[in-house]
């Protein structure tokens, strides 16, 4: 198959185009050129967002699957509508699973879980991109499959919630100098994290497949831990026997921090549980056999033995020593008021 990813060089894309390659499609990957298409990958460097010039380099180009991870927000997938309509038999839309109903009403999350997050706007705009699509799908404009990924990693990432995004060494870093690491709530919400390689075999799995045209899947791992066993395993594999960990409500992070508001509230303060039935029949190879356990230790490992994935975040750690310099300050202020009356 000849296959067009749109992004291709992120946290799960790459692990979709290699395995892609590795399955012998032929993968394009279209991209600003800010990081090198995965081997094997043929490159088209271009801003998907420059309508013209975009049109000009793909020509009349045609490919089986359009795999997109780059389109958030309404406008970004009308553009799409328009640029490859009648240029692929299944354009791949990546939403997110943060877009299911919060808090939700059933503990185990399916496909038709409603899409309501007053949260968190990224959400509610993933939710309006599906929409536009599957209209576009309804009305023969663009033949379109929906994945709702949740909260996933790779070989250069610590996922837990709060780390720094984008310099995620950060946390190994603080629980090896023995500082305390915040965990939402009572660190007992039910969480899912899933390994990107295994993200990409329910992927890759539907390309092609013209009965996924028109649906929807999240795919994930079918291991569910808490806060604190993710914490645990990730403080195992960075070779530190007991962090600190410091329960703190989520709404008590989110007003000292408004920016964790959507992915906090909107997301990982709930447990969050996902039925995997739809993908398994649909992918009948697909299986997640990555544990946390053990992708954390290589994920550490691989960023131990690389100077260039060591950053930490400075600002972050100030942010996070403020965040439980309040707690405590509060906590200890609050203590007097309940103390028994002599």
């Amino acid at each position: 198959m000849k296959v067009l990813f749109v992004g291709g060089t992120g946290i799960i894309s790459t692990a979709c185009v290699e395995l892609a390659v590795a399955r012998g499609h032929a993968v394009t990957v279209l991209n600003r050129g800010n990081r090198s298409a995965p081997e094997g990958a043929r490159s088209i460097v271009g801003d998907i967002n420059d309508l013209d010039t975009i049109s000009s380099a793909l020509g009349s180009e045609k490919w089986d699957s359009i795999v997109d991870v780059t389109a958030f927000i309404p406008q970004e997938v009308e553009r799409r509508i328009a640029l490859f309509s009648g240029k692929t038999d299944q354009y791949v839309f990546i939403s997110s699973a943060s877009a299911y109903q919060k808090p939700v009403t059933h503990y185990l999350i399916t496909e038709e879980t409603p899409l309501d997050n007053p949260f968190w706007q990224y959400s509610r705009d993933k939710a309006r991109c599906e929409k536009i699509l599957l209209d576009a799908n309804q009305s023969g404009q663009l033949p379109c499959t929906i994945i709702r990924p949740s909260l996933s990693y790779g070989s250069k990432h610590v996922p837990l919630v709060m780390n720094s995004w984008h310099k995620p060494y950060t946390i190994v870093d603080r629980m090896r100098r023995g500082l305390p690491l915040v965990v939402p709530g009572d660190g007992t919400s039910l969480w899912t994290i899933t390994h990107s390689s295994d993200f990409a075999i329910g992927l890759v799995g539907l390309l092609g497949n013209t009965q996924a045209v028109g649906e929807a899947f999240h795919i994930t791992s079918d291991e569910v831990q808490t806060w604190d066993q993710y914490a645990f395993q990730t403080a195992a594999a960075a070779g530190v026997p007991m962090p600190d960990l410091v329960h703190i409500a989520s709404d008590f992070i989110a007003a000292c921090m408004p920016d964790c508001l959507g992915s906090l509230l909107g997301d990982k303060s709930v447990s969050v549980v996902f039925d995997n039935s739809k993908i398994k029949r649909f992918v009948p190879d697909f299986k997640a056999t990555v544990s946390f356990a053990g992708g954390i230790r290589k994920s550490i490992e691989n960023m131990d033995a690389d100077d260039s994935l060591r950053a930490i975040d400075d600002d972050h750690n100030l942010e996070i020593d403020r965040l439980i310099a309040a707690y405590r300050s509060g906590l200890e202020a609050a203590k007097p008021q309940f103390a028994p009356s002599r």
